[in-house]
């Protein structure tokens, strides 16, 4: 498959991105697991967009985590990672591909940061509210270790991605009318850590806490 990029395409890779790939300088990004367990489940897919309606996904059937070209497009310092809920995909990322995603953005947190008013900040809530967009859930609960993933799976993890961008802009408006951009900030460069935090054993403890 040509790794050329056309809005509104999905392309699904086997084990590694195409190495003449391009993101620009914010890439969304998101995963798939076999759970939601940092102790017990692997890394089965990783999804990535520019932005553009176009969504790559690299699947991993097996547990060969060589993969070079993701390896290099996810640890590139100079690229910001959209994330939602990035404690869990940084974290899984740095565990199954032993690398640190850095800088990152997650709309979930920012979401917590402005959206006070309301304790619903997923994905779906956010795409409803402030895109006017319904996203479907229903392969939440997939094998996403099968050896080929289907057209439904496909298009759920895409879309776990391709309105990143659009809900980056509009949180980014909230943060700063709010005078939390800062705030936000500071949260998003301790991810890496929280993550770290997280694989090592201290999930559930909040070591601030007296």
């Amino acid at each position: 498959m040509s790794s050329k990029q056309t809005p509104g395409e999905i392309y699904c890779h086997q084990g590694d991105l195409p190495a003449d790939v391009s993101f620009g300088d914010a890439i969304a990004v998101d995963t798939e697991t076999q759970g939601l367990s940092l102790l017990r489940d692997r890394l089965c897919v990783v999804q990535l967009s520019a932005g553009d309606g176009s969504a790559h996904l690299v699947h991993f059937p097996d547990r060969n985590y060589d993969a070079p070209n993701l390896k290099r497009v996810l640890s590139d310092t100079s690229t910001t990672k959209l994330f939602h809920y990035a404690r869990f995909d940084v974290a899984v990322i740095r565990r199954d591909l032993n690398i640190l995603c850095s800088p990152v953005f997650c709309t979930k947190i920012a979401s917590k940061l402005v959206r006070t008013y309301t304790d619903r900040h997923g994905l779906k809530d956010l795409c409803k509210e402030l895109l006017g967009i319904e996203l479907s859930k229903e392969q939440q609960s997939s094998d996403w270790a099968a050896p080929v993933l289907t057209r439904a799976q496909q298009e759920y993890a895409a879309a776990d991605v391709l309105y990143l961008h659009a809900l980056y802009e509009k949180i980014e408006q909230h943060l700063v009318r709010e005078n939390r951009r800062e705030l936000a900030a500071a949260c998003f460069a301790f991810l890496p850590v929280r993550a770290e935090l997280d694989l090592a054993g201290w999930s559930e403890e909040d070591i601030f806490h007296h």
